[in-house]
């Protein structure tokens, strides 16, 4: 899993409340159990008409954020069904952080396991970070995850709160099994000594 510490990038402004998982990433596309490919179908039924042509106005099709790499939403982001597969498009996009007043318990743990870093923020302050985005590519804010700071485009700061093993995991790049295997040395000495233990095993 990719390192999260600092990321400074273009923010794409989506100011809609209870965007769910089938909003992120339809049901259509879950027949793959691999990670990477669904970015381009983020979003999928507000970015394409049906005839798979692009819907200009929608905000991730609009030049100034194609290269987004921060998403500021509404409240009760990535609620309904818990598919894995939201994180892998968002992440698949090139979308490493996402902002908004809450999120769903299941997408909010998932981003974690997947290198997004998912940030709580009080409305007003969300607010604020969405008029910063709408400000296009040329305001760019800053996610330190080290100091658990967002700077916007014109230097203002908020602070944001994050579990202190969460955010280990994410600036150390470990998914689940990264941290099993930093326990390989302790695995292997009780597999050796099981098996000197109990041979028939």
């Amino acid at each position: 899993m990719d390192k999260f510490e600092t990321l400074t990038g273009i923010a794409a402004p989506m100011p809609l409340v209870n965007i769910d998982t089938d909003m992120i990433i339809p049901k259509q596309f879950l027949k793959t159990i691999k990670r990477s490919g669904l970015g381009v179908n983020l979003f999928d039924e507000m970015r394409y008409d049906r005839q798979g042509n692009e819907i200009s106005d929608f905000v991730l099709n609009q030049p100034q954020y194609r290269e987004a790499e921060i998403l500021v939403a509404g409240d009760n982001f990535g609620c309904g069904s818990s598919r894995e597969h939201a994180p892998w498009a968002i992440k698949d996009f090139g979308i490493r952080c996402v902002i908004a007043p809450s999120f769903a318990d299941i997408f909010y743990n998932n981003c974690f396991k997947n290198g997004i870093l998912p940030v709580a923020l009080p409305q007003e302050q969300v607010d604020v970070l969405m008029k910063d985005a709408e400000k296009g590519a040329n305001a760019r804010m800053t996610v330190d995850l080290e100091a658990q700071t967002i700077t916007t485009s014109d230097g203002e700061v908020f602070s944001f709160e994050v579990d202190a093993f969460k955010k280990r995991c994410l600036m150390e790049g470990l998914d689940d099994i990264g941290l099993t295997m930093e326990k390989a040395a302790a695995i292997d000495s009780f597999e050796s000594r099981a098996s000197a233990e109990r041979p028939w095993v």
